[in-house]
C-alpha cells in the first residue's frame, strides 16, 4: 500500500490473552487428545510425554520441560508459554491461536505444517526451528534469538521481526506478504533469497544482503 508517497506496511495483530483464574494442573502426564481447559501446568517435567491432539484452551504453561514431547496436531487457544524448555518437541500440525511464548529455550521444535495466528514470541531463543509449509498470519518475533530457523514452503503474512537476531534463515519456496524484517538486528539469509518479495527490509540491510543479491542475480561486482 502507498500512502503520500511512502509505503505502508500493514502490521501484525498482536493476540490479547486475557487467563482467567487459572486452577493448577495435577493430573500427572498428558494424555492423547487430553481436552484441558483453564490450567496452570508449573515447573513440571514433561519430557517425553504424549500430548498427540490435545486441546489446551485458557491455560498457561511455565518452566515445563518439553523435550521430545509429542504434540503433534494439538490446539493452543487463549494461552501462555512461558521459560518452557526442551530439545526435540514435535508441534507438527499444530494449531497456535491468540499464543504468547515468552522467553522460551527451545533446540529443534518441529512446527512443520503448523498455523500460527496471532502469535507473540518475546524473548528467549530457539534452534533450528522448523515451520516448513506452515501458515502464519499476525505473528510477532520480539527480542528473541533464532538459529536457522527453516521457512521453507511456508506463507507468511504480516509478520514482524522486532529487535531480535535471526541468523541462516531459509525461505526457500516460501511465500510473503508484509513481512516486516526492518527491526532484525542481525538478520542472516541462508536459502531463498528469491523468495523475499513482500519482504520489507531497511537501507542498511539492503546494503548487508547485497553481495547474496548479486550473487542470485549473477552479477559480477568488479573494480
Amino acid at each position: 500500500m502507498v500512502r503520500n508517497g511512502q509505503v505502508k506496511v500493514k502490521e501484525a495483530r498482536r493476540p490479547e490473552v486475557r487467563l482467567p483464574e487459572l486452577v493448577a494442573w495435577d493430573g500427572g502426564g498428558l494424555e492423547p487428545d487430553g481436552d484441558y481447559d483453564g490450567l496452570e501446568f508449573a515447573d513440571l517435567d514433561l519430557a517425553g510425554e504424549d500430548g498427540v491432539g490435545a486441546r489446551f484452551m485458557d491455560c498457561a504453561l511455565r518452566r515445563c520441560a518439553l523435550d521430545e514431547a509429542r504434540l503433534s496436531k494439538a490446539r493452543f487457544m487463549d494461552a501462555v508459554l512461558e521459560g518452557v524448555r526442551g530439545v526435540g518437541t514435535n508441534l507438527s500440525g499444530a494449531l497456535l491461536r491468540d499464543v504468547e511464548l515468552v522467553d522460551a529455550r527451545l533446540g529443534g521444535v518441529q512446527l512443520h505444517g503448523s498455523v500460527l495466528e496471532r502469535v507473540l514470541v518475546r524473548g528467549g531463543k530457539i534452534d533450528y526451528l522448523n515451520l516448513r509449509m506452515a501458515r502464519l498470519r499476525d505473528v510477532v518475533f520480539e527480542g528473541c534469538v533464532l538459529v536457522e530457523p527453516d521457512f521453507g514452503g511456508a506463507v507468511l503474512e504480516r509478520v514482524e521481526f522486532r529487535d531480535c537476531v535471526v541468523r541462516g534463515v531459509d525461505l526457500s519456496g516460501a511465500r510473503l506478504a508484509d513481512v516486516d524484517l526492518r527491526g532484525a538486528s542481525e538478520l542472516g539469509i541462508a536459502r531463498g533469497v528469491d523468495a523475499m518479495s513482500g519482504a520489507v527490509i531497511s537501507h542498511g540491510q539492503l546494503f548487508e544482503l547485497a553481495p547474496l543479491l548479486a550473487a542470485h542475480l549473477g552479477l559480477r561486482v568488479l573494480e
